[in-house]
């Protein structure tokens, strides 16, 4: 089983990035989907998710700027725009074969890519 997360670096604020998280492995049907982050020395925080039906649901710290997508090969995205320091953070993706609104952990994890925000 392998997720492997790709479309990171550094950006000016403001800026955009797309990330990938590409699925490969996983022998059973995928409910959720999500993007975590985690910044130094903070808890990791679920950024957004998105079920099998497409339903999507955002941090309120990305409403707006982010947009979460997956096709039906269980590829992911996030379309991250107006990008602001606070977004610098590894950037994980994850999948749980239960539906986002149930899943309390997530099956797999991708190993994560490093978005920076500087000027």
């Amino acid at each position: 089983v392998q997720m492997l997360e790709s479309g990171g670096g550094s950006v000016q604020p403001g800026g955009s990035l797309r990330l990938s998280c590409v699925t490969s492995g996983i022998n059973y049907a995928i409910h959720c989907m999500a993007w975590f982050r985690q910044a130094p020395g903070k808890e990791r925080e679920r950024v957004a998710t998105i079920d099998k039906d497409l339903t999507t649901s955002y941090a309120d710290s990305v409403k707006g700027r982010f947009t979460i997508s997956r096709d039906n090969t269980n590829t992911m995205y996030l379309e991250m725009n107006n990008l602001r320091p606070e977004d610098t953070a590894m950037y994980y993706c994850a999948a749980d074969r239960w539906p986002c609104g149930i899943a309390s952990t997530m099956d797999e994890w991708g190993f994560g890519t490093q978005v920076t925000v500087s000027s």
